[in-house]
């Protein structure tokens, strides 16, 4: 009886380890090959979808409608003022009003053109049509913040896919840990407890939690992310036709795969020491953010010039032509008139002086925001530099230490409770705390490609470029 006994208890325990490592081979093999995509409306890789971004962008078009208006103004403002002119009847008779009674009454008509001061016209034409150059730089800049923005949105929500996929994954083994605690524990063997098989609900509770967060996140992330590439509206402002037409909240789908995006300039972001600020400044002077502000300071240089021509006269030049009519015993000579007319800037102190001043401060203040966006640029890419080499040590420790140690550890734990040598809870700590790990892992991955997308914003000559593959 006492053998019998035993042998049923042997049966059972090599029926809940047979039951277990099952569960989590076939656990594990979904994991690596990566499982089964369900069907979903469409795929939205990261290249897709900075350029439904791009092409989606209103405000890419107001900053073309905005330089055209500039330089049409340059064109007016080049352009001198429309002449004046006057029809006056002078010294007619009250008593008869007849046009022939007295010498001196007359039909005038007068022409006044107005010269503007020095080479105002010239100058302030030059001065728009530099300032309008700005814009397509600033574009450049719009593409290519949008470019970080929208990356940043896609890997996070790709970070959150990824994780909802291990933990959904991983839930049947939870679920099955429980169902052979529950096994073991109703035929009373080995050292299996009630508050084991709580314990394995609890942790199945515990995911369906982090399950329904992750889903939050997901949701809010995409939708966030619609606010980018959805066409909604774009038939009001241009006539491309949209790439993506709209996100349908969870009816779109990321890849599988995180994309690989390669380094510009890798050994500026490889190396241990910090960067020459001289040798960034070299890069960072042919970046749009930076070429927008140099066209700026050249405006603000031909605004001073301009400024300086107040100093000189503003001139008018009129012509007049006056008609008289003949009396019967004679002939009277019709009158021509021709004037010169000057403004005299005698008292320079409060105008003269007060404008090129302004002008000189204006240009100053827009060179110090030049010297203070290239200070944010060095700081920015030195700070990304140090992220991205510990992001870089993190992901060689996790691959090649923590994950397969984490794995021995899970393995390890549930080969001694099913050999009646361990305790339940720590399989299952060691099974989440490996679940964790993987968690980590790819989020180190993920802000690995984010911190390199930001460090390329800085090299780009393409907003294009910053995504590009190795």
């Amino acid at each position: 009886m006492k053998n019998k006994q035993m042998c049923s208890q042997r049966i059972m325990k090599n029926l809940s380890v047979v039951l277990l490592q099952t569960v989590w081979v076939i656990a594990m093999g979904s994991f690596f090959l990566g499982g089964a995509v369900p069907a979903v409306a469409e795929v939205l890789s990261l290249e897709a979808a900075v350029q439904a971004a791009q092409d989606n962008d209103p405000w890419l078009v107001e900053n073309r409608h905005s330089q055209t208006a500039l330089e049409a103004r340059s064109v007016a403002a080049g352009t001198l003022p429309d002449p004046t002119v006057a029809v006056g009847l002078l010294n007619f008779p009250t008593d008869t009003f007849d046009i022939d009674q007295e010498p001196m009454t007359q039909i005038k008509v007068g022409v006044t053109q107005m010269i503007p001061r020095g080479d105002s016209l010239k100058l302030k034409r030059e001065q728009l049509q530099t300032e309008s150059l700005q814009y397509p730089q600033q574009r450049r800049e719009r593409q290519a913040k949008t470019v970080v923005m929208v990356s940043r949105l896609w890997l996070e929500a790709y970070k959150v896919q990824e994780s909802i996929t291990l933990i959904e994954k991983d839930r049947p083994l939870f679920e099955q840990l429980g169902d052979v605690a529950e096994a073991v524990y109703s035929a009373a063997l080995g050292r299996t407890r009630q508050q084991d098989i709580v314990r394995a609900q609890l942790e199945v509770i515990r995911l369906d939690d982090r399950l329904t967060k992750l889903r939050q996140m997901q949701e809010t992330i995409l939708e966030n992310l619609s606010e980018w590439i959805s066409g909604y509206f774009l038939e009001q402002y241009q006539t491309a036709t949209p790439t993506v037409s709209s996100i349908a909240g969870g009816g779109l789908q990321l890849p599988r795969k995180l994309p690989d995006i390669g380094m510009l300039n890798k050994p500026l972001y490889t190396t241990d020491q910090n960067a020459d600020p001289q040798t960034l400044y070299a890069y960072f002077a042919d970046h749009p953010a930076v070429l927008a502000i140099e066209q700026k300071i050249k405006a603000s240089d031909l605004g001073i010039e301009l400024a300086r021509q107040s100093y000189k006269p503003t001139w008018g030049v009129n012509a007049g032509y006056s008609y008289r009519d003949d009396p019967p015993s004679g002939d009277r000579a019709d009158f021509l008139s021709l004037g010169l007319s000057f403004d005299l800037p005698v008292f320079p102190k409060n105008r003269q002086d007060k404008e090129v001043l302004a002008a000189v401060s204006q240009a100053e203040a827009v060179k110090t925001t030049k010297w203070s966006l290239v200070r944010n640029m060095i700081a920015g890419f030195e700070k990304n530099r140090v992220q991205l080499k510990r992001l870089q040590e993190r992901q060689r420790l996790y691959q090649v230490q923590l994950l397969p140690q984490m794995h021995q550890q899970a393995e390890a734990s549930l080969t001694a409770y099913t050999n009646d040598d361990g305790d339940f809870a720590e399989v299952v700590r060691a099974r989440i705390a490996e679940l964790n790990a993987r968690i980590e892992a790819l989020e180190i991955d993920v802000e690995k490609q984010k911190t390199i997308i930001e460090l390329n914003y800085y090299f780009m000559e393409d907003a294009e470029d910053i995504i590009a593959g190795t």
